[in-house]
Order: C-alpha cells, then sequence, then structure tokens
C-alpha cells in the first residue's frame, strides 16, 4: 500500500500541474498547497497504519 499511495499522489500531482501549465485549468497551486498542506500528512499517516509491519516476523535461521 505504501508504495502505491506514493505512485498515486506522484500521477495526481504531475497531472494537475501539467494541466496549469497548459492552461487547462485556472487555479493557483501554491495558494492550494499552502491550505491543504496537512491533507497530505492525513494521507500519509493512513498509508503507514494500513502498512502490514514485520514486526512480528520471526527470521529464518
Amino acid at each position: 500500500m505504501k508504495g502505491n499511495f506514493a505512485a498515486v499522489a506522484l500521477l495526481v500531482i504531475g497531472a494537475l500541474a501539467l494541466a496549469v501549465n497548459l492552461d487547462l485549468l485556472e487555479i493557483d497551486l501554491v495558494q492550494l498547497l499552502r491550505k491543504w498542506w496537512p491533507l497530505a500528512l492525513i494521507g500519509l499517516g493512513i498509508a503507514l497504519f494500513f502498512t502490514p509491519s514485520d514486526g512480528n516476523r520471526k527470521s529464518p535461521d
């Protein structure tokens, strides 16, 4: 899940940046990031919460 979350986040950010550069969208990305940056922390926390941990796995001898 952790790798998928990062990949999807990069795709969305890249698509938004490209759309702004091509004048398909008229949004201020800097203002948007200033206002909604805590959402990235929440998403990261959710991704880490659902990522399985290897803490209970024993190493083979």
